[in-house]
């Protein structure tokens, strides 16, 4: 997606795509970072809990395509704080249209690139408290958000709470994204022997606001098996959960952990 202030725009956008993708015959569909609103320097406006009308709305299309649905983010009011922050919120729908989970963003990107990329999230955001893996039909999906890509001790994390495919719903910056998000991606999924999902808004969101794009789906093994680099459209996948186990048993990796060595 390439998500703009226009909240109504950017949702049609996300039917519209999430059509396209169930009629291609998904079993999950999964949207980016900031899928509804997308402005530098700006919360969303009128941000509500998970029971207001935004998240109702997701609710509905999850019921309606029968799908499970993951809004790589939505804005979710943060109850008596005192900045007025948001957060960052992953939401995982079942096809009734139940929260199967929720994951508000660990790591907030506060990071200063002159003149390429400079932001501060936390002044708008409050950071979450938990790493979270959902046990799902479609298998153990553990949940991240962007920035958090960088953070490798949270996906071995994730996979030791038996995770199988990671997601990655991002709004990487152009600049640090052409540097570094494919090498991230390939490498968490190797070091974790995981399938990873990543979602990703491209293009020109305003005037200071451009994101790298290239969502990708990547096996365990690390070959990135799906993606589409730049442009507004459906990139899809078929899992292959049996990979994740022949993977795990030829190279035990993860059994091979030190203990005394984790953070």
């Amino acid at each position: 997606m390439r998500s703009t202030a226009d909240v109504e725009a950017n949702l049609a956008q996300a039917e519209a795509l999430g059509e396209e993708a169930v009629g291609k015959g998904a079993d999950l569909v999964a949207f980016p970072e900031n899928m509804a609103f997308l402005r530098e320097g700006a919360a969303f406006p009128e941000p509500e809990g998970l029971e207001g009308g935004l998240a109702q709305r997701l609710r509905r299309l999850a019921r309606r395509w029968r799908r499970h649905v993951l809004a790589g983010s939505i804005p979710e009011k943060v109850e008596g704080d005192a900045a007025s922050r948001i957060y960052n919120t992953s939401l995982l729908l079942t096809p009734k249209g139940e929260v199967a989970a929720v994951y508000r963003k660990l790591h907030l990107f506060d990071v200063n690139v002159p003149g390429r990329a400079v932001f501060e999230e936390s002044r708008l955001v409050a950071p979450g408290k938990e790493v979270v893996v959902a046990d799902t039909p479609l298998g153990k999906l553990g949940l991240s958000v962007c920035y958090d890509l960088r953070f490798p001790e949270l996906y071995r994390r994730l996979a030791r709470a038996g995770a199988q495919v990671l997601f990655v719903p991002s709004a990487f910056t152009a600049y640090t994204g052409a540097a570094h998000w494919t090498v991230l991606l390939r490498a968490r999924a190797i070091e974790n022997q995981c399938w990873l999902v990543a979602p990703a808004q491209w293009g020109r969101h305003n005037p200071g606001r451009l994101s790298y794009g290239h969502t990708s789906v990547i096996d365990p093994w690390g070959r990135v098996v799906a993606s589409r680099a730049r442009g507004t459209g459906v990139v899809l996948a078929k899992i292959d959960f049996g990979l994740v186990t022949r993977t795990r048993r030829e190279m035990p990796c993860l059994t091979h952990t030190r203990p005394e060595l984790l953070p």
